[in-house]
């Protein structure tokens, strides 16, 4: 398990606990379900067998015990019909509405009350009573009660869920907050540790000026000593937010790939494709020419120090797009994405740093894009960077 899988146990323990809990509340909750509508359902036949005991009573001793036994159940909606199905009436074709619906709105419409038959129809099985030689059955629907129950598991997960979901982004941006300070603190300390050798190097360069060395190793040591002027102010930038200038991101490309070329390995064949005209994009030089460093040493890394190495500027009415294609090992789909988390590498030796970084000072500084493009296992690999020009901002 490497450094990223370690970190997301927290996550796979907060989904894990998320679905056991669901799980229970969903199964106790059917249990509920099953027995209330087993009460209601009990209810329904107790109301049935007792108008079948009494179809051979007396109207009137009918129609006032139904009553009374019907006033037990001020929940359940029913309606009775006849053996077909159909809603009984009268010699006047009108519907029968006493004792014969209960617990539906007594100005319910023909239209609404077929309605509503149909959908008893679909939720429970009619009790057929046998009365006297005729056949009725008794419909009946869930009470408003069962029905709102239908909806309680869908709302406590939703409220489970909700308040993980606050407890993991709260857990998340602490560690987030921590991680942050933490890495900022040792880029600055880095810069004020590198500040003091490379002022004596400044020294010890004049001094080479002084004993007729040859220029073009002054020339040389100078450009290593400007670089490292602009690593100290890159680390010094980390934790606070940095300036945009409005600049040629043509001529900083190049000057970052030309820079990289010269001490690379000869066995990288570099290439470089740009635009003959300037485009202007805000940026900060110093950490966009980090970005395309950590992009290129990546590749680099990616083809074991041997292939082709391409880099790429185009752009379009907006954006400026830049592409760093590889020869290398080439990535699975899985990892287009997990490659820039913080401590996620698959060199040995790597912090896992590089391209998390890339992606912060891109989208983060920039309000720019970084994606991985295309890759192919065995065949290389194509990051893709996307900046705005200065005159869409």
């Amino acid at each position: 398990m490497n450094f990223s899988d370690e970190r997301n146990l927290p996550s796979y323990f907060i989904i894990f606990a998320v679905l056991i809990i669901t799980g229970l509340v969903l199964w106790n909750t059917s249990l509920f379900f099953q027995r209330l509508k087993g009460d209601e359902t009990a209810k329904v036949q107790v109301w049935a067998q007792s108008i079948k005991s009494l179809s051979s009573s007396s109207l009137d001793d009918y129609y006032n015990l139904s009553i009374l036994i019907g006033e037990s159940n001020n929940t359940i909606p029913i309606i009775i019909t006849d053996e077909n199905g159909e809603l009984l009436r009268n010699d006047k074709n009108e519907i029968i509405r006493r004792s014969k619906i209960k617990n539906l709105p007594e100005d319910i419409s023909e239209k609404d009350l077929l309605a509503a038959l149909e959908k008893m129809k679909t939720e429970n099985e009619p009790i057929e009573m046998d009365l006297q030689g005729s056949s009725q059955y008794i419909y009946y629907g869930n009470s408003a009660i069962l029905s709102k129950l239908k909806y309680y598991p869908m709302a406590i997960a939703f409220i489970l869920f909700l308040l993980i979901g606050v407890i993991y982004f709260f857990f998340t941006t602490s560690n987030a907050g921590e991680q942050n300070k933490l890495w900022a603190g040792m880029a600055k300390e880095t810069a004020h540790q590198i500040g003091t050798p490379l002022s004596s190097l400044v020294g010890w360069n004049e001094i080479l000026k002084s004993e007729n060395v040859n220029p073009e190793y002054i020339r040389e040591i100078e450009k290593d000593i400007a670089r490292l002027k602009m690593i100290t102010e890159r680390f010094s930038k980390i934790g606070s937010i940095p300036k945009l200038e409005e600049m040629d991101i043509v001529a900083e490309t190049k000057e970052t790939y030309t820079y990289l070329q010269s001490r690379s390995s000869k066995l990288i064949n570099f290439s470089l494709n740009l635009p003959e005209e300037p485009i202007l994009v805000h940026l900060n030089p110093q950490l966009y020419s980090w970005t395309i460093e950590n992009l290129v040493k990546n590749a680099i890394d990616a083809m074991r120090g041997k292939g082709d190495l391409f880099v790429d500027l185009t752009d379009d009415s907006k954006r400026v797009f830049i592409r760093i294609t590889d020869t290398g090992k080439g990535l699975s789909k899985s990892k287009f994405t997990k490659i820039f988390k913080p401590g996620y590498t698959s060199k040995t030796r790597g912090w896992g740093l590089g391209l998390s970084l890339a992606k912060r000072i891109v989208e983060d500084y920039h309000l720019g894009k970084i994606k991985v493009l295309t890759s192919e296992i065995g065949k290389g690999t194509t990051f893709q960077v996307t900046l705005r020009k200065s005159d869409v901002f």
